[in-house]
């Protein structure tokens, strides 16, 4: 009975240490195959992230080939356009320069045509109020006591302004009563230079509207207050201006 005891022991402990060395052997195989496993893993990963990097610096590559194309392109076309800006500055100072040029050119041919049309009215005033003048002198500054009315009338034709009014009062208040009491007759007239010529009037100043006459004048009297004719020689300015009318007597002054 001891015995059998004994060997059942026995094969119970060699059962039990083969279970034991067959567990050791599964683990092992185990740790093998997970050691394979997560060095095939490894491998993979490592391949993963080769082709990963490859594939990110083609890509990186790429891109930055890109990014130097753009870049370049900007560059470019910002220096086409810094290049055209001052172009375009130089042309809008240019237009800006000739249009200046244009205009004042317009200006001074505006101005240059505005004073020779002035000019030639200054000039036609000129010729026709001095023609004026040596026509009204003599009637203005003559009279006889035998037509008063009709003298003065005529004297009041070349006149214009105050100087008509005044003129009225004068004859009227004046110059006819003195003319018929002392039987007055006044002749005047330009005077000539002793060799002959034109009468002796100029023309002082002159505007196309108004025009100024220096006028040597004769004036030959006679009256009962008198034995004879009496000479006097005076200088006087006559003033006339533009009238619808024509050129007309606005002032006469006794030099």
């Amino acid at each position: 009975m001891t015995k059998a005891t004994v060997r059942g022991r026995a094969g119970t402990g060699t059962s039990a240490r083969q279970r034991t060395v067959a567990a050791a052997v599964r683990a092992a195989s185990k740790r093998a195959e997970k050691a394979r496993e997560s060095s095939l893993g490894e491998e993979a990963a490592a391949t993963e992230s080769a082709v990963a990097d490859e594939a990110s610096g083609s890509g990186t590559g790429a891109d930055a080939e890109a990014r130097e194309q753009a870049k370049g392109a900007v560059r470019d076309e910002a220096g086409a356009e810094k290049g055209a800006k001052p172009a375009r500055r130089i042309s809008g100072v240019v237009t800006a320069v000739l249009a200046a040029l244009v205009v004042a050119g317009l200006v001074a041919a505006a101005m240059l045509g505005w004073e020779y049309r002035e000019d030639q009215r200054t000039q036609e005033a000129r010729t026709e109020a001095l023609a004026v003048a040596r026509k009204a002198a003599p009637e203005i500054l003559s009279y006889d006591y035998r037509h008063l009315g009709r003298d003065f009338a005529k004297a009041r034709a070349h006149l214009t302004g105050s100087f008509a009014g005044n003129y009225r009062k004068t004859t009227t208040k004046v110059v006819a009563p003195t003319a018929e009491k002392y039987q007055g007759v006044v002749t005047a007239t330009v005077a000539k230079p002793p060799a002959g010529g034109a009468p002796a009037a100029s023309v002082v100043s002159a505007s196309p509207e108004k025009v100024v006459v220096l006028l040597f004048m004769n004036q030959v009297t006679n009256s009962t207050q008198v034995s004879g004719p009496r000479l006097d020689l005076n200088r006087v300015r006559m003033t006339l201006v533009d009238t619808s009318g024509g050129w007309k007597v606005s002032a006469l002054d006794a030099l």
